[in-house]
């Protein structure tokens, strides 16, 4: 993200010494410059200055990464995947949000994770790309080098590969925090054609710098109540030869991770809240990129959200059947009316799974159901990928088996036409 911060403690001019307080106001010793930065030096980057030398570690030890491995979609079917039966009350009370995330699609670009989890989690690094965390449900406070947030229901959390984090739900046993966890092999920002040639989002774009909330920093070890000389364990997620490539390591550091007393820079984490994304709407049916929020390297991310729609007289709101050529199209429903999908068995906290070369679209009569229809009422995120994805243990395990079978089940069958206006059946196929 093109937008320059500064907090914290940092001396006037980059590379240059920058000592913390001394006796009497003598300059004492030199903070630790770090600079974190993307593709070489060639791209966004920040300073931070650290207490201590970031590079220490005191210890090393083999992370047991949870499952990454994955099945081909293979014979290729459309998929139904239950994401809200994957934790029971016991699971939610041992999870967290680190190391309790099940994989429920995945490829060599990107991995989609589902968690429900009551625990703070270990510190964190993910050495293999970015990460954007949905929150569908509940609250939890992200702690990162580079400050902290108080995310909630609807927040995207984008975390810059590398960043050291943790998470620490708000026990609610009534609203346990429900997160959609997307991984890249590569950098997550806006997409190109929302940005001026310097990274400014343009006037076009559906949300823009005002909506995005940056880190509550700098912040240090004993704001948080810890020793800054605390032996801590971060755990990294990193490049290996395990399924999907990956490995994890522990590393000890002989300190607290928070030790960052000020930085500066264009990289950062920051978190923007669906809520604030302003749908573009037109006469007619509009395509997916109108909802694009993110991309990364060979897929893009896209929500759905509450919307006045088409309004030519003769429209046709629900999309029409499409083949996904070039892309597989998964769908996560957060919220709305889906009882455009009546038969389908789609719901709240349901994934479906349109992969390339299938068509797919709305279920018989959700297509006539839907003429009339002025606004609606939907909340989905949905991840397009440009190569095939396979089904990790999580979405195996919770595959309806009969999602396929949907189109032919209702046909010739009237849905009702309160169902069909209700909308979420136009989220289901994406408008993609």
């Amino acid at each position: 993200m093109a937008h320059y911060q500064a907090m914290g403690s940092i001396p006037p001019k980059r590379h240059t010494q920058h000592r913390r307080p001394g006796a009497d106001g003598a300059p004492g010793e030199l903070y630790y410059e770090e600079l974190m930065g993307e593709e070489g030096f060639s791209s966004d980057s920040s300073l931070l200055y650290h207490r201590n030398i970031p590079s220490t570690t005191v210890a090393s030890a083999v992370w047991e990464l949870p499952d990454q491995s994955t099945t081909p979609n293979h014979p290729l079917t459309p998929r139904h995947l239950k994401l809200h039966d994957l934790f029971d009350a016991d699971a939610v009370e041992r999870a967290d949000v680190v190391t309790g995330r099940r994989l429920v699609l995945g490829n060599g670009d990107v991995r989609l994770s589902y968690i429900v989890a009551a625990r703070p989690s270990p510190w964190y690094r993910n050495g293999i790309g970015d990460e954007c965390v949905y929150v569908e449900r509940g609250a939890a406070r992200v702690e990162t080098v580079f400050g902290a947030f108080d995310v909630a229901e609807g927040d995207y959390v984008v975390i810059p590969r590398a960043t050291t984090h943790r998470w620490l739900p708000v026990v609610d046993a009534e609203q346990p925090l429900r997160a959609y966890c997307i991984e890249a092999n590569s950098h997550i920002a806006p997409p190109k054609r929302y940005l001026s040639t310097y990274g400014q989002l343009l006037e076009h774009a559906p949300y823009c710098e005002r909506d995005l909330r940056v880190p509550q920093g700098p912040l240090l070890a004993e704001d948080v109540g810890a020793d800054p000389d605390e032996r801590t364990d971060v755990l990294i997620k990193h490049r290996g030869s395990g399924p999907g490539g990956l490995a994890g390591t522990v590393h000890t550091l002989p300190f607290h991770p928070l030790d960052v007393v000020g930085w500066d820079g264009c990289l950062y984490p920051y978190v923007l809240n669906v809520r604030d994304f302003e749908p573009i709407t037109g006469r007619v049916h509009q395509p997916p990129p109108v909802h694009q929020v993110f991309e990364g390297w060979n897929f893009v991310v896209c929500n759905f959200v509450p919307r006045k729609v088409d309004y030519h007289p003769l429209s046709i709101p629900v999309p029409y059947y499409h083949s996904n050529v070039d892309s597989d199209e998964i769908m996560f429903y957060v919220d709305g009316d889906y009882e455009a999908r009546k038969g389908s068995g789609i719901g709240k906290g349901s994934v479906s799974v349109h992969p390339g070369g299938h068509p797919h679209g709305p279920q018989p009569g959700a297509t006539e159901g839907s003429i009339g229809a002025e606004f609606f009422d939907e909340l989905a995120v949905m991840v397009d990928t440009f190569r095939p994805l396979e089904l990790g243990e999580g979405g195996t395990a919770v595959d309806d088996g009969a999602y396929a079978m949907s189109w032919a089940r209702t046909a010739g069958k009237d849905v009702g036409a309160s169902g069909a206006a209700g909308g979420a059946g136009g989220a289901d196929d994406g408008g993609a």
